[in-house]
């Protein structure tokens, strides 16, 4: 099996931390056309489903960006780590934002992404923040510790 180079690594960590609304349609420089994407709140399979996932991204969130802080290659798959940093539309659309979390990608032998998992807790990096289901989920896990 081929293995991905680190130059082909450097490629996707550039795609994905300069990613604007522009350039979402050349996610298939990078993904198979039968790309598996899941977080979350996505589960969706194909090419053109994983580009409307991060095109949605920049119609629900005020500047979207991610930085990857960290990163493992081991033959066909790959570990990263990264904030992603925002601010919301509709709630406290001035306050900045951050969520911390993990991709883990698997790489067909042409070196294109055939999985794509992202790993983060929504609960406390996502809706701890929002007004009225934050203070609910905080009294949850105050709950769940005590």
């Amino acid at each position: 099996m081929k293995s991905v180079s680190p130059v082909d690594l450097d490629a996707l960590v550039n795609f994905f931390e300069s990613i604007t609304p522009d350039t979402v349609a050349q996610l298939g420089h990078f993904y198979d056309s039968q790309a598996r994407f899941v977080d979350p709140f996505n589960d969706v399979q194909g090419l053109a489903a994983v580009e409307h996932i991060f095109a949605h991204m920049f119609v629900a969130l005020h500047a979207p960006r991610f930085v990857v802080t960290g990163r493992v290659l081991q033959g066909q798959q790959c570990f990263l780590t990264w904030d992603f940093h925002f601010r919301f539309k509709r709630f406290q659309p001035q306050t900045p934002q951050t969520i911390r979390g993990a991709s883990h990608l698997v790489f067909s032998e042409s070196g294109l992404v055939v999985l794509h998992r992202d790993y983060w807790d929504a609960a406390q990096e996502l809706y701890e923040k929002l007004p009225l289901v934050g203070a609910l989920m905080r009294w949850l896990r105050k709950r769940a510790n005590s």
